[in-house]
């Protein structure tokens, strides 16, 4: 099958701006300052800080999940390949972990902690859930799923259960077949669970899978794929030109009252279902980030952001009426209310930018407490929202001001 490239096209006008998407009205997302800072720094020194291994530190966080507003929080540490966990939600910055999994401890790091591949070591994690009473982490580079049927707390507990893997000492991409199946993955990047299915953003395979099935032994298949027709294609955007069933890099799964999003980065926008599809292949309702599901040029063929555009949104989260997403090349923070919601739909929240027309890590400025650089997760519980914000090396922790 030859598969249709996506060519890009955004405009060589780098320096054209508009008035009227600087002057575009909006909402402060989340408040002036964070609850805390973890594996970073609130406001760092113009030199950047250690990351070295520590009870401290973390490397390009890409997921963090609190599972109650009380705790435990987990962190996918993903540069040093291991999970830190934090008994309660601290209520001090950079506070020391107080578990971890994937290394033998603190200050040691390395894919599969230099070891064997098996059921306490991880190889770039990435998405990471709460999964009823337990955890489901997105082990990317191992080309699994990990789940712990209770949230851990203590180091290095064995998971329970591995999907996309037969056993817990195996780690190819689609266990070694030159094609996909419905118990295979490759780079999964992002998990998320709700009403007793499983979502899993199968990145490398260029499509969402789900179980709707309890989930009782190891490897088990998926019951229904979307972003591709069948469990047997991985071809970018299906192998032809973008649609509203394809997709090219899903990263962040979440539902929105009742609808199903995802984040499909590659092609810089965000897909939606009314409802959760039943049906393998089928096309999503509308789309935010894009005029039309053809077009999928990073912001909408322009240098600079506005209110509906998007470049690379891996991470995704929802709140009450509220989508917040990870506009991550352009370092901020986006939220559509439910009000607006429709294909070409602007988003009426922001963070990490001083307007809809501005972009830049950091805003081009040293880093600073309500800055950004490539934030690659978003996680809300009950008031809050966890910020995984990958280029500045730490999470943080807000309070939501909508």
């Amino acid at each position: 099958m030859t598969i249709k490239k996506v060519s890009l096209k955004v405009s060589p006008e780098a320096a054209l701006r508009l008035s009227s998407a600087r002057e575009h009205s909006f909402v402060n997302l989340l408040d002036a300052e964070p609850l805390v800072v973890l594996g970073g720094e609130r406001n760092p020194a113009v030199i950047l800080p250690s990351i070295v291994p520590s009870a401290t530190t973390c490397f390009g966080p890409r997921g963090a999940c609190l599972t109650s507003a009380n705790g435990p929080l987990w962190m996918c540490d993903t540069g040093h390949h291991r999970l830190l966990g934090w008994r309660s939600l601290p209520g001090n910055d950079a506070a020391p972990a107080d578990w971890l999994i994937g290394q033998k401890d603190f200050a040691s790091e390395g894919r599969n902690g230099k070891g064997d591949i098996g059921p306490t070591t991880v190889n770039v994690p990435t998405g990471i859930c709460a999964m009823g009473n337990g955890l489901a982490v997105a082990d990317a580079w191992n080309h699994r799923i990990l789940i712990w049927h209770k949230v851990p707390q203590s180091s290095n507990v064995e998971a329970d259960l591995v999907l996309g893997q037969s056993h817990f000492g195996a780690g190819e991409a689609n266990r070694g077949a030159d094609h996909p199946g419905a118990e295979t993955l490759h780079w999964p990047y992002g998990v998320h669970y709700q009403d007793g299915r499983l979502f899993v953003a199968d990145t490398g395979n260029r499509r969402v899978l789900i179980w709707n099935q309890p989930l009782t032994k190891n490897g088990q298949k998926a019951d229904c794929v979307l972003g591709q027709m069948d469990f047997s294609t991985r071809d970018e955007n299906a192998g032809a030109a973008p649609s509203a069933m394809s997709m090219r890099w899903p990263h962040a799964i979440v539902f929105w009252n009742d609808k199903l999003c995802v984040s499909d980065a590659g092609n810089n926008r965000i897909l939606v279902w009314d409802g959760c599809p039943s049906i393998s292949g089928s096309p999503a309702d509308l789309l935010l980030g894009q005029a039309d599901p053809t077009n999928v040029d990073f912001n909408q063929s322009f240098y600079w952001p506005r209110c509906n555009t998007l470049n690379m949104p891996y991470g995704m989260t929802a709140k009450g009426a509220w989508l917040i997403v990870a506009d991550t090349a352009n370092s901020r923070i986006l939220g559509w209310h439910i009000d607006q919601l429709g294909t070409k739909g602007d988003a009426a929240a922001l963070f990490g930018q001083k307007d809809f027309h501005e972009k830049g890590d950091n805003r081009w400025q040293p880093t600073c407490s309500d800055s950004l650089c490539w934030p690659y997760g978003v996680q809300a519980v009950d008031d809050m929202v966890v910020i995984s914000d990958s280029g500045n090396n730490r999470i943080s922790v807000w309070r939501l001001a909508v």
